[in-house]
């Protein structure tokens, strides 16, 4: 039984969701299943491999599961889902920089998959990237819905549910762009890339488990238009509704519009 207050749970066609009071304790109830979810594939079959997402929205739930006492950490594979072009690794904004403060510095796991978005490699380090994802079939995805209602950075009007490929070069969409500038990653717009390496919609949800993490005021909007407004691409975050093995952690803030 999970012993985090909620404030309610319901369906929305085929998605779990979940509404807890404040943005702690979705964080903490979303670490919970997650680390359920590790352990199982873990006492399954020895090792557990899991995608993560960056971003301010999700460090609640990325220190609550840092601080899990029972994760052995040692036999989890760890990807992340996507990465600016020709950002310099140690950039403050640099995606597996932020998985290595956040998570990183703080557990010892089995391996670390990084992006390498060098644009001189970089068909080479999507073909390599989409390979190592496929052959380490994921157990656990834990994303974010954007402002702009993207999963990862397929940003409307570039995201595809039926991408044919798992890993790709995106433009970044400009709410995308003022997003990060807004989370305090980047000075000014003209700082941040235009372009990136994501995951793609169909290697995201092909996750044997995904949680959709989604606090603050912030994301009410995308949270409104993913859920009460049609399933359609131009809100990548409504695919959700037809993943019936994911769920949807919000808090009072992100579910004022629903």
């Amino acid at each position: 039984m999970d012993i985090f207050p909620m404030i309610k749970e319901f369906k929305i066609d085929d998605l779990q969701t979940t509404i807890y009071d404040t943005n702690e304790e979705l964080g903490q109830a979303a670490a919970a299943e997650g680390g359920r979810v590790i352990q199982d594939a873990i006492q399954a079959r020895g090792v557990a491999n899991i995608i993560l997402a960056t971003g301010n929205s999700q460090l609640t739930f990325l220190r609550a599961l840092r601080a899990a006492k029972d994760i052995e950490w040692a036999k989890v594979n760890v990807f992340h889902m996507d990465e600016y072009i020709n950002l310099p690794p140690n950039h403050p904004a640099s995606f597996p920089l932020f998985l290595q403060r956040e998570l990183l510095d703080y557990v010892k796991v089995k391996k670390f998959f990084p992006v390498q978005a060098k644009a001189s490699e970089i068909e080479r380090a999507c073909h390599e990237y989409s390979a190592a994802l496929r052959t380490h079939p994921i157990d656990l995805c834990a994303l974010g819905i954007g402002e702009n209602g993207h999963l990862a950075f397929n940003d409307p009007p570039f995201a595809e549910f039926n991408d044919p490929v798992w890993v790709k070069v995106i433009r970044l969409a400009e709410a995308s762009r003022k997003q990060q500038v807004g989370e305090g990653h980047f000075k000014s717009l003209n700082e941040v890339p235009t372009h990136a390496i994501t995951l793609t919609i169909p290697c995201l949800l092909a996750a044997k488990r995904v949680l959709a993490i989604v606090p603050e005021a912030r994301k009410a909007e995308p949270v409104y238009k993913s859920l009460r407004e049609p399933i359609r691409e131009e809100c990548p975050g409504s695919i959700l509704r037809r993943t019936s093995h994911a769920h949807l952690f919000l808090d009072k803030e992100s579910a004022e519009k629903i």
